[in-house]
């Protein structure tokens, strides 16, 4: 009985040791509640269909294996309103992504329809979209609005939503060789847009006041970022880091709308 219990117990420990090597390459930030409003000032579109909450980024998660799994939870239950199949509807989410931590390597304009840029040092080399809208038509729309960086533009086969979280499957291989847990995150977002504007990635404006599919609070012009939520600081969830984030999406504008300052945006990492 002795012996068998001993074997036990080293059978539990090796499984534990194998649990935690499981783990091991995963990522996971926290984002703080209540932040869901760009740079401070943002406000819902008045149709019922935005739910309060459901633009609010609370987690974001990387499973790592053959393949890579992102996970966005967002402070609202999901919906899908317009009836597009895959468990949500209004939200459309840009996860950014330093692979390597070289400054002066990757780009540092973010794609149509956003307005941010990406700090020195935390220039983006891949980033996966998390849209509602069947991968055919995402892909299609980058090779219109974004054909200068689509070899690094990532679009699950399928990408759902349950309970509060949205959730998207690629390769591996599409995003880099490298352990997931060195690289630099940045998770912005936005809203699924059926009509974009011609320049607009299948993103949702934000006006100066808030209309039935507008966000309010920012400006007529192409000066202000039309981005709702994004992780700060060191992406723990903290109440400082709401500041961080407006800090960081703070933009100016000319007398014609034209940008000044953009909102410039840093990778959160481990």
């Amino acid at each position: 009985m002795r012996i068998a219990k001993h074997s036990h117990l080293l059978a539990l420990a090796g499984g534990l040791v194998l649990g935690s090597a499981a783990w091991a390459g995963d990522v996971e930030f926290k984002d703080p509640t209540g932040d869901d409003k760009g740079p401070g000032t943002y406000i819902y579109p008045t149709d019922a269909v935005y739910t309060p909450g459901s633009f609010d980024l609370v987690e974001f998660k990387v499973d790592d294996g053959s393949n890579l799994d992102f996970e966005v939870t967002v402070n609202d239950k999901l919906r899908d309103p317009w009836g597009m199949g895959v468990g949500f509807a209004t939200q459309m989410v840009f996860i950014f992504i330093d692979t390597d931590g070289k400054a002066g390597s990757g780009h540092t304009d973010g794609l149509a329809g956003l307005n941010i840029k990406f700090a020195p040092g935390s220039e983006w080399d891949k980033v996966v979209i998390l849209s509602p809208q069947q991968q055919s038509r995402v892909t299609s729309e980058i090779k219109v609005k974004a054909a200068d960086v689509a070899s690094d533009i990532v679009v699950p086969r399928r990408t759902t939503g349950s309970g509060r979280s949205i959730s998207g499957k690629v390769k591996k291989s599409e995003i880099g060789d490298g352990d997931p847990a060195s690289w630099g995150y940045q998770v912005v977002m936005q809203s699924n847009e059926g009509f974009p504007d011609k320049a607009d990635l299948l993103t949702r404006k934000v006006n100066e006041f808030e209309g039935q599919h507008r966000f309010g609070g920012g400006n007529d012009g192409n000066c202000d970022p039309h981005v709702m939520d994004i992780l700060a600081g060191k992406g723990t969830g903290d109440p400082s880091e709401a500041q961080a984030q407006y800090d960081m999406l703070a933009y100016e504008c000319g007398p014609e709308g034209e940008s000044v300052k953009p909102a410039t945006l840093t990778m959160v990492r481990k």
